[in-house]
């Protein structure tokens, strides 16, 4: 049976929310501390992996809103697509 487009089979990542990826980083923690000694490294190494990846998320993130917040806060002059139906300036042929 085929997949269709969209569907979670797509080998598509999973986008996660702040709060998910704050969760998912606790976990992992848990788990790490949780292992034995005779855990496999590997199983050990890519737990690590995954939690330094997910912190370099949860660092950038904060300074990828920062850079969002000055261009969302501009309010100067009427919105485009307010429905109004002029144009704001008249246009020079």
């Amino acid at each position: 049976m085929r997949a269709f487009h969209g569907q979670m089979s797509d080998n598509q990542p999973i986008r996660r929310s702040q709060a998910e990826k704050q969760k998912q980083l606790r976990d992992l923690r848990e788990t790490l501390a949780a292992m034995k000694s005779h855990t496999a490294p590997t199983l050990r190494e890519s737990v690590q992996k995954r939690i330094r990846q997910l912190e370099a998320e949860l660092a950038a993130a904060p300074a990828l809103k920062s850079t969002d917040a000055p261009r969302g806060q501009r309010t100067n002059g009427p919105r485009q697509g307010t429905g109004s139906g002029t144009p704001r300036r008249p246009r020079s042929i």
